[in-house]
């Protein structure tokens, strides 16, 4: 079906009482007369209208919203149904792809009002969102959208891409209009809000600020071989975007002399074709200019021009192997850059005119120049390539301060808004990631999993944890047991191998080892008894796969187990216990031993003792506080009473596990415990410094208690737990990195540390494995013994 569009076919117009008579009687989806569709009261999702450009129309808003968009499916698919009205200011043959539900001839201003009484007949729209840029509407400053905006009786909701200051009347009388009619604006700078406020008058209760989207990167090395054989052993400058005469380039092509006497291999891209626009109404005549300058200063050999619409990925490519970016618009107007937002976010140091989007987002006044000031500009620039530590920490600021910008948190805003504003009120569900081990086995050597991260890259020096490598071994396994991937089993060994090496001769564990695989001095200024109980789980966890794992790698298990036995009754902290048990538990499941049994029950009844010594009405838990891993210790009881079928053991899990949920399951979301200051009884807790390992400590026991109980409570919770990680938290922002397949390692009171360490990633992935068992249960096949045997010689 070709796309619905108000441009009369054959200068024939369906009267609109007709066509609703006709869409009724026959119940079309489809009129052929004009090309419109009537959809008769069809249960659906919401469906969210998007009037705006949309490609393949080359335009930064027609790209920004398919990026918008995409997002939201990504992350909302079963909470909205997205379609478009695509903006044209004339006829043109463009072939939309299927969201694209009408097209709207700009220019043509009855086509307005045939627009507005489609929306309101269409049962299926519950809310129309209009992204808003004068030169995209027809009239005078795009008033013909006025009465599209009065006719249209849906909840509406615009964003403003442009706030211009100091308004005429004409277009003061616009603004004004368009927000008086809108539910709800949206604004991408605090500055534009200021700006609508102060000047427009505008209630600030209806404008709310969502910055541009930016998209999330993995980072490289700029020094790395590229593809790109030109930018080899070259400091690179860059400008990308369609081109006009408003971007200003001869600002920058007058500073490059003096730049290049200092810096003689700095080259300076000029990365996109001219806009669409420009070429209808001049020509290339402004990129002429700008070829025939390069001659005039002799700069050949240092400015290349790609003319070319430059799909995402390449132009990622080139941001990230740029040095500095250099923004040279000139207009002071221009309220927002998404050109900017893309370089911040791929760590580039910036140079920038004083747009209100740099101001924002430029900490460091030297770097932004007057508008056209060439020498302020190679001033600034001569500065930053002189100090390549210097850009480094500033495009690691950079992109810490444009984190919370990506469009996985641009859409979840968008869709808090939705939610908000929507007549039919639709609960937000999360959409569960694919899940990626990229960043895991990034993490991994052949010795073991890195402890620690810098962003996404691994830090070496950081060394090697049990800990780690327990957790990681837990996860491998149980991504091997979901999906039988050949692909886990190296990865199987090398975890086990690490806790294998890091134990004494006298059973227990060292935690700490270096990547010289040197044991270091915190394994004797630090308690490791709970990294003893993560080796444990970990080896129990892996035994209790014997059945489809290699029976040799299950026979060395069963001998570190062994080899750790006899000290493990031994122990007396809290954690340390809890996880032997689950350990211990998992491991009996295969080898049904009554000596493992005996160390549960003792292990088991000391933790007994420490409830009823605690507990009390109000405070039913096994210490006078909570502090971290707190699932841990009732999930520990509940295991050892599938052991041993101890009623005690089950009644005082439940009970405890039960008290816990209470406290950090607060407004039907999860906020753990923070690391910032324990919750003490009797007092207030800090609220913020929540860690990933501590959702997933909750997500894991929430799974064991479901399958026990069978309660659907529990599961609901799991559900909103993991949401945690997708942006339903106090700052609405995604933990998990899709791009890289990590974890964020913490939520902040206001940020997001955005190294994404081992701990951080594997606690992602165990929970998000645990989701997948209960959310697309599987049918377990069973491979063949002897095929298993051959998979692990293969890997030797």
């Amino acid at each position: 079906m070709k796309n619905q569009s108000f441009a009369p076919l054959n200068d024939t117009l369906i009267p609109y009482d007709k066509l609703i008579e006709l869409s009724y009687e026959v119940q079309l989806n489809h009129i052929p007369e004009c090309g419109l569709s009537i959809i008769k009261n069809k249960k659906s999702l919401p469906e969210i209208l998007f009037i705006t450009s949309y490609p393949p129309s080359e335009c930064g808003i027609a790209t920004y919203t398919q990026n918008l968009m995409d997002a939201i499916k990504g992350k909302f698919d079963k909470s909205f149904s997205l379609k478009v009205c695509a903006l044209e200011g004339k006829e043109t043959d463009l072939q939309y792809p299927s969201e694209v539900k009408f097209i709207l001839n700009t220019n043509e201003s009855e086509q307005y009002h045939l627009l507005a009484q489609c929306i309101n007949a269409d049962s299926n729209i519950d809310t129309v969102f209009i992204q808003h840029e004068f030169g995209l509407y027809g009239g005078n400053y795009g008033d013909y959208i006025l009465q599209l905006l009065t006719e249209i009786n849906k909840t509406i909701i615009t964003t403003l891409h442009t706030v211009l200051p100091k308004p005429n009347a004409e277009l003061l009388t616009v603004v004004q209009a368009i927000a008086e009619r809108s539910d709800g604006l949206i604004v991408m700078t605090q500055s534009s809000a200021n700006i609508l406020t102060n000047e427009y008058g505008v209630l600030a209760e209806k404008i709310t600020v969502i910055p541009h989207g930016i998209h999330l990167v993995s980072s490289v090395d700029r020094h790395a071989e590229s593809t790109k054989n030109y930018l080899r052993n070259r400091l690179v400058l860059s400008t990308f975007g369609l081109l006009s005469s408003g971007k200003s380039i001869e600002t920058a092509l007058d500073a490059l002399p003096e730049i290049v006497a200092e810096f003689p291999n700095v080259l300076y891209l000029v990365i996109g074709k001219t806009h669409p626009s420009v070429v209808r109404r001049e020509g290339e005549k402004y990129r002429e200019f700008l070829h025939e300058k390069v001659l005039a200063l002799n700069l050949q050999n240092n400015v290349k021009f790609i003319n070319k619409y430059i799909v995402l990925s390449e132009l990622l490519e080139y941001l990230q192997r740029t040095d500095i970016y250099l923004f040279t618009s000139k207009d002071p107007n221009q309220a927002v850059s998404g050109t900017l937002a893309y370089a911040f976010a791929s760590g580039c140091p910036v140079v920038a005119t004083p747009i209100p989007h740099a101001n924002e987002m430029l900490s460091e006044p030297e770097l932004m120049f007057d508008f056209g000031n060439s020498q302020q500009l190679a001033s600034a620039v001569k500065s930053l390539l002189r100090d390549e530590k210097r850009r480094k920490e500033i495009g690691n600021r950079g992109l810490q301060n444009t984190a919370a910008f990506a469009f996985e948190n641009s859409a979840v805003a968008h869709a808090q808004l939705f939610e908000k504003m929507s007549v039919v009120k639709h609960p937000l569900k999360y959409t569960l990631p694919e899940i990626n081990l990229s960043h895991l086995k990034k993490m991994t050597t052949d010795f073991g999993m890195i402890q620690f991260s810098v962003f996404d890259t691994p830090d070496l020096d950081s060394g090697y944890t049990v800990d780690d490598n327990a957790r990681a071994l837990i996860a491998i396994c149980q991504h091997y047991e979901l999906f039988r991937d050949e692909a886990d089993l190296k990865y199987v060994r090398i975890y086990f191998d690490f806790i294998k090496y890091c134990q004494q001769s006298e059973g227990y564990f060292l935690n700490y080892a270096d990547k010289d695989k040197n044991f270091t001095s915190q394994n004797h200024e630090t308690n490791i008894a709970d990294s003893n109980g993560r080796a444990i789980w970990a080896i129990g966890y892996l035994i209790s796969l014997g059945h489809i794992l290699p029976n040799a790698l299950i026979e060395e298990a069963e001998k570190v187990l062994q080899k750790a036995l006899p000290q493990l009754d031994a122990l007396h902290s809290t954690r340390s216990m809890a996880f032997t048990i689950k350990g211990l538990a998992y491991a009996n499941k295969k080898l049904k031993s009554s000596s493992i049994t005996i160390v549960i029950k003792t292990l088991a009844n000391r933790m007994v003792q420490m409830y009823k010594h605690e507990s009390e009405q109000d405070w039913n838990w096994f210490e006078s506080y909570l502090t971290y891993a707190n699932s841990i210790l009732p999930e520990a009881l509940l295991c050892a009473y599938e052991d041993t079928k101890v009623a005690e053991y089950q009644q005082i899990a439940k009970e405890s596990f039960d008290f816990l949920l209470s406290i950090i399951f607060p407004d039907n979301e999860i906020k753990v415990i923070s690391n910032q200051g324990w919750y003490l009884k009797g007092k207030e807790s800090n609220r913020f410094g929540e860690q990933a390992i501590d959702v997933a400590y909750t997500i894991l026991a929430l799974g064991r208690f479901y399958e026990i109980f069978q309660n659907k409570t529990y599961l609901d919770k799991m559900e909103n737990a993991f949401d945690w990680f997708l942006g339903k938290n106090h700052l609405n922002q995604i933990i998990y990195n899709p791009c890289t397949g990590g974890c964020y390692d913490g939520l902040e009171a206001t940020y997001i540390n955005l190294n994404q360490g081992a701990e951080s990633t594997v606690s992602y992935l165990m929970s998000r494995l645990t989701l997948e068992k209960f959310e697309n249960p599987k049918q377990f096949f069973a491979v063949p013994k002897n095929r298993v045997e051959e998979m692990e010689s293969e890997l030797v």
